[in-house]
């Protein structure tokens, strides 16, 4: 089938956003005095788990009982401070597209082609990111955003990338997935959808032999014949 849209992830896909989101967290865990900050090796490991709230559960789950355990309505609340945080950060203009994002999104606009987002992040993370590097709200930038706030199941599961199908009214078949984890890779194939991949500098080490094209940026010169 004749290629239609261009679906992409946000975190590592679009933006090296990790270092962002991670300093948000840990400014806000000393707000809340957790004694938690985590280190590049820590949030390395803990991206294995998709979504901020999951994150923190499953970071919880590594300490001994006698330090301090949050309840789900505290995690639920700090995510929300973290949220905010990694939005003041992005407002500040601390972050860029990664090369090649912006100049295939317009390219694909000129071909008619729709973009969208289909991502494990909440919607005011895709709107604080869009505002920072386009100036504009998402849905100026995007036709829609799926996001993990949406679903009922984050990335492995293919949730986000089925509900980003509906809202194109699109088969799987006529899209390319963006992705830059192994965790996007296996949700993008479990809703059938081709799948490129850029690793990110927090998945340079994922396993993407499932991926259809694994190239190291979007730029014109690293892209497939398909996209050209």
């Amino acid at each position: 089938m004749t290629l239609q849209a261009l679906i992409f992830d946000v975190d590592g896909t679009l933006a090296e956003t990790e270092e962002a989101h991670r300093a948000a967290f840990n400014s806000t865990f000393a707000k809340w005095d957790m004694g938690w900050n985590w280190s590049v090796d820590d949030y390395r490991t803990l991206l294995k788990t998709t979504g901020g709230k999951e994150r923190m559960r499953a970071h919880q789950e590594t300490l001994p009982a006698s330090e301090r355990h949050l309840t789900n309505d505290e995690i639920t609340k700090l995510h929300v401070e973290k949220t905010a945080a990694y939005g003041a950060i992005l407002a500040s203009g601390q972050l860029e597209l990664r090369p090649g994002v912006a100049e295939l999104i317009i390219a694909a606009r000129a071909r008619g082609l729709k973009v969208t987002v289909a991502t494990t992040t909440n919607t005011p993370n895709v709107e604080a990111l869009c505002q920072c590097c386009w100036g504009k709200p998402a849905l100026e930038v995007f036709d829609h955003v799926a996001a993990g706030d949406m679903v009922k199941q984050k990335k492995p599961a293919p949730d986000v990338f089925l509900l980003a199908l509906k809202q194109l009214g699109l088969p799987a078949d006529a899209c390319i997935a963006f992705e830059d984890s192994r965790n996007g890779v296996l949700s993008a194939l479990g809703a059938y959808l081709p799948v490129l991949v850029t690793p990110s500098a927090y998945t340079d080490t994922d396993d993407f032999s499932d991926a259809n094209w694994v190239i190291p940026t979007l730029e014109a010169k690293n892209l497939p014949p398909e996209l050209l």
